[in-house]
């Protein structure tokens, strides 16, 4: 139920998504470029791998305040693409993770699924606002 509202919510005020993720974007990079780097031997992720990964969102951020300043009205193809890359980006740190599965620590797994949850959750998000966007255009 909560996701619904979420969505309608969104739906009226499909922008806010982009200033939502690219905040999230930016706390990502500087947690995994500032922060987890400096605690690397509690995390147990390669600080070359976190820097790549920090690197990410930075574009991340770039494009949703872009997205943001962009025209009304194409918000629906702008939101698709951050919500596909979103979950792309999650996949990627997976990926990474796994690569790295012998050094990552308890602690390291913890902070990449939560990261991966939200960032997923927003996802989800997104796309259905996008496609609710592209639905009322169609019928509307």
């Amino acid at each position: 139920m909560m996701l619904k509202q979420l969505i309608g919510k969104f739906e009226l005020h499909p922008k806010r998504l982009f200033l939502i993720d690219g905040l999230g974007a930016m706390l990502s990079a500087f947690l995994l470029g500032v922060i987890l780097v400096k605690f690397e031997r509690f995390f147990g992720i390669p600080s070359s791998t976190l820097y790549f990964l920090a690197s990410l969102p930075i574009g991340f951020m770039i494009y949703d305040f872009y997205s943001y300043q962009k025209e009304t009205g194409t918000e629906s193809k702008l939101l698709k693409g951050i919500s596909i890359t979103n979950i792309l980006y999650c996949l990627l740190s997976l990926a990474l993770s796994f690569y790295h599965f012998k050094t990552v620590t308890t602690l390291g797994w913890l902070y990449i699924l939560i990261e991966i949850l939200i960032i997923l959750f927003l996802a989800r998000i997104q796309y259905s606002v996008a496609q609710k966007l592209i639905s009322n255009r169609t019928t509307g």
